[in-house]
C-alpha cells in the first residue's frame, strides 16, 4: 500500500494534471481532495487533449477509481458538462470509476453571482478571482449556510434547507445593490443537475478505508500550489482551501491516515494566474516570448498567465510547507529558445538581501536578485534519460536541485504522456 500526494510547489499551474496522468498507472485510486472548478489540469495522451477542472486526472485511465473528496466544492452544472465532454471523446465516466463524497459542498449559481459582484466592487483592488464562486461557497461552508452533495439524496429536506439559505443569501446579495437568488430557479437547477450525479454519491470514507485495508495504492491530487494555500500562501491572494499535502487525507475522507510520499511539481520557470506579489515576473517582449513558448494561458479561464524566472526563495518555501520528498520539473523543453536562462536566487527587501520567502506585506517590497545560467538551445523533446540531455540543461536541473535542497526525480520534456525522463 502506498499513499502519495502530488502537489504544487508554487502558485499553481505547475503541470500537476500531467504528472497525475503519468503516475496514475501505478495507483488504484486517484482522489481530488480540495478546490473546485477554479483551476484546470491539462492532460495530453493518446486519446487527445483534456482540460479537467473538477474530475481527478486519473479518470482518463479505465483501470482506476476516481474520488472527489469532501474537501471539494462542486458546481453540479460544470461537472455534468465535464462528464459529457469526456463522453464525446470516448472516455466513459461510470459508477465503477467515479465516486463523489456526500460531504463535498455544492457551488450554487448565486455563489458565482456573489463572486462577480465582489470582484466588481473591489475594482482595481480585486484578487483576480476566476469568478466561479469558490470563495463564497467556502465562506458559506464555514458559516454553516451551505448545502452538501449528500443533501441531494432527500429532495424534500433539501427544499426546506434551501428556503432558509436563500433568505439569508439574499441579505448578502442585496448589500451589493443588485442581484438576487431566486428560490424556484435554484431548486430547478439543483433538480436538473443533481439528479444526474446522484448515482455517483458515496461515503468516500468507507470506500477509501476499504481500499487502504485491501492494500490499494492511493494517489491524492491537489489543485493550485503552496503559495495559494489559504493559511500558508500569499494571503489574501490565495484560494479558499488548503492546497497542502498534509490536508490530503482530511479532504479525501480518511483523516486518520498518513502519507507515505509527497511529490512536488514545479515548472522549469515560474507562472502565475491572478493577482498578488510575483517577484520574478517578466514584462514586455521578454514575458510575451516566454508566454508563447510555454502556451501560458489559464486552463480554467483562458487568461494569459504572468510568467517569470524560476524563483528559488518561493520554491524552497513551497517545498518546506508541502513536505515534498521529491520533485517533478515540467516544461524544461520550453527554455530551449532562451539565449541565457535567468534564475531568481534571492530577494532584496528594503535594501537587504534575503534567501527566505516572506508571506507578509514585506513580499510586496521584494525585488529579484538574478543569476544567469548557460542556454541549451536545442530540442530536448526526444530525451528519455538524463544522459540524453544537453550538458547545459542537466547543469540547470542540478543547480535548481541543490538550491532548493530537494531531489528532482521526474523531468517533463514535452506535453505528451511519455515525454518525460527520470533523473537519477
Amino acid at each position: 500500500m502506498m499513499l502519495t500526494a502530488v502537489v504544487g510547489i508554487n502558485w499553481g499551474d505547475e503541470g500537476k494534471g500531467r504528472m497525475v496522468d503519468l503516475l496514475s498507472a501505478g495507483y488504484d485510486v486517484i482522489c481530488r481532495y480540495q478546490g473546485g472548478n477554479n483551476a484546470g489540469h491539462t492532460v495530453i495522451n493518446e486519446k487527445g487533449k483534456f482540460i479537467l477542472n473538477l474530475l481527478p486526472s486519473g479518470i482518463l485511465r479505465t483501470e482506476t477509481v476516481n474520488v472527489m473528496g469532501g474537501g471539494m466544492v462542486i458546481d453540479l452544472e460544470h461537472l455534468c458538462g465535464e462528464i459529457a465532454a469526456l463522453s464525446q471523446k470516448g472516455v466513459r465516466v461510470t459508477l465503477e470509476n467515479l465516486k463523489i463524497s456526500d460531504k463535498a459542498f455544492i457551488c450554487l449559481p448565486y455563489h458565482k453571482q456573489q463572486d462577480i459582484l465582489e470582484e466588481e466592487r473591489l475594482g482595481a483592488k480585486q484578487y483576480g478571482s476566476t469568478r466561479r464562486g469558490i470563495a463564497p461557497v467556502y465562506g458559506d461552508k464555514y458559516l454553516k449556510k451551505g448545502l452538501r452533495i449528500g443533501d441531494l439524496l432527500d429532495f424534500k429536506t433539501l427544499a426546506e434547507k434551501l428556503t432558509d439559505v436563500i433568505e439569508w443569501k439574499n441579505l448578502t446579495l442585496g448589500s451589493y445593490g443588485g442581484g438576487k437568488a431566486v428560490y424556484s430557479d435554484t431548486l430547478d437547477w439543483l433538480t436538473e443537475y443533481g439528479r444526474q450525479i446522484i448515482p455517483f454519491i458515496a461515503d468516500t470514507t468507507d470506500f477509501l478505508l476499504a481500499a487502504v485495508h485491501a492494500g490499494k495504492n492511493i494517489l491524492f491530487e491537489a489543485q493550485l500550489g503552496a503559495l495559494r494555500d489559504i493559511d500558508y500562501g500569499i494571503y489574501p491572494y490565495t484560494t479558499s482551501s488548503q492546497t497542502l499535502a498534509a490536508y490530503a487525507p482530511i479532504g479525501a475522507g480518511i483523516p486518520g491516515m498518513k502519507l507515505d510520499r509527497v511529490i512536488g511539481v514545479m515548472k522549469a520557470y515560474s507562472s502565475c494566474v491572478g493577482a498578488g506579489p510575483f517577484v520574478s515576473e517578466m514584462f514586455g517582449d521578454e514575458a510575451a516570448a516566454l508566454r508563447e513558448a510555454g502556451g501560458e494561458y489559464g486552463a480554467a479561464t483562458g487568461r494569459p498567465r504572468r510568467v517569470g524566472a524560476f524563483d528559488i526563495p518561493a520554491s524552497k518555501y513551497g517545498i518546506q510547507v508541502q513536505g515534498a520528498d521529491e520533485l517533478a520539473i515540467t516544461k524544461l523543453d520550453v527554455l530551449s529558445f532562451l539565449d541565457k536562462i535567468p534564475v531568481c536566487v534571492a530577494y532584496e527587501i528594503d535594501g537587504v538581501r534575503t534567501d527566505s520567502f516572506p508571506t507578509s506585506d514585506r513580499l510586496l517590497r521584494a525585488k529579484p536578485v538574478y543569476e544567469y545560467l548557460d542556454p541549451f538551445k536545442t530540442d530536448i523533446s526526444k530525451c528519455r534519460k538524463a544522459a540524453d540531455l544537453p550538458a547545459a540543461a542537466l547543469r540547470y536541473l542540478r543547480f535548481i536541485e541543490k538550491a532548493v535542497n530537494c531531489p528532482i526525480k521526474y523531468v517533463s520534456v514535452g506535453a505528451g504522456r511519455e515525454d518525460y525522463l527520470v533523473l537519477t
